[in-house]
């Protein structure tokens, strides 16, 4: 049996009836049962979150008869009384202390691409820390280290959307940040890919598209894709970062996005290889704007 965290997400939602078409035993950790949608009634649920693998009795709920865990699950945020180093870093060393301890067989898992112990943006360093839980496990395991992961109606491409109807659309900072995105079916399809290949599965797949953006010019793109191009503006990283610092003490952790995040768009997320990898697995990704257009 599978365990599989993330199953609502951008990838787990392409994974999860990968998964099941295949003939494969899925159990998922989930909070909102309801966003599984059909699938609900095809797989075994734990409902519970990342924060809540710190109770044993969750944790070892969510892993028995499990001899394989796809762990997607992840949050860009700090959640209240959880911080992103809980969330990412510590919970993924839990499943990963759970998996030895009950015998599965293999751990696939999803960092970051920029991901390490010293990067700036607290985000990165918590991936890296499950990273680093993963490699140094006994395990059979992949890490996959995605650039920014997209889809049509994902949060961001509807955030920025919504910013398509003002004059001019906003970017934090300076945009220059690069960018190889990936379309989260195409994600999805190398972790099924990394499943068939067994143990001859490389240890890490980097997950880049086909090209190369800068943080402006992706904002640019949804925005033509949406039928309103407009002109990028930058703003001054410190004048968001207090303004949306603002905003969440106002209306709370459902902000629409965090100085965390702000700062995060900061930071490139590119592979010298580009998409060598997806390629070697047999994949062809395709491009933020095919995807965007309706043409993948």
């Amino acid at each position: 049996m599978i365990l599989l965290t993330g199953a609502t997400g951008a990838v787990g939602s392409y994974l999860l009836p990968m998964l099941l078409e295949r003939g494969e035993r899925v159990k998922c950790l989930v909070r909102q049962p309801d966003k599984l949608g059909r699938h609900r009634v095809d797989v075994q649920m734990v409902m519970g979150d990342l924060k809540e693998l710190s109770d044993p009795f969750m944790l070892r709920q969510s892993l028995r008869g499990v001899d394989c865990v796809i762990h997607l699950a992840g949050s860009l945020r700090d959640q209240p009384g959880h911080p992103v180093e809980e969330l990412n870093g510590l919970a993924t060393v839990r499943l990963v202390e759970g998996a030895e301890i009950v015998g599965a067989g293999r751990f696939l898992y999803f960092g970051a691409l920029g991901a390490s112990p010293v990067q700036k943006t607290r985000f990165l360093r918590s991936k890296w820390t499950g990273q680093a839980a993963v490699e140094g496990s006994d395990l059979e395991s992949t890490v996959f280290r995605p650039s920014i992961v997209f889809d049509r109606s994902d949060p961001w491409v509807t955030l920025m959307e919504r910013f398509s109807f003002l004059p001019f659309m906003p970017v934090a900072g300076s945009g220059k940040s690069e960018y190889q995105p990936v379309w989260a079916k195409n994600a999805a399809e190398a972790v099924i890919a990394s499943l068939d290949l067994g143990a001859d599965a490389p240890g890490t797949i980097e997950l880049a598209g086909p090209e190369t953006l800068t943080y402006a010019a992706m904002s640019a793109l949804v925005a033509e894709m949406a039928g309103r191009p407009r002109p990028v503006r930058t703003l001054p990283l410190p004048l968001v970062r207090a303004g949306l610092d603002l905003l969440k003490a106002a209306v709370g952790p459902n902000v629409f996005a965090t100085s965390q995040e702000a700062e995060l768009m900061q930071v490139s997320m590119t592979s010298p290889d580009g998409d060598r990898d997806l390629r070697e697995l047999g994949i062809a990704p395709s491009t933020m704007a095919d995807v965007l257009a309706g043409r993948a």
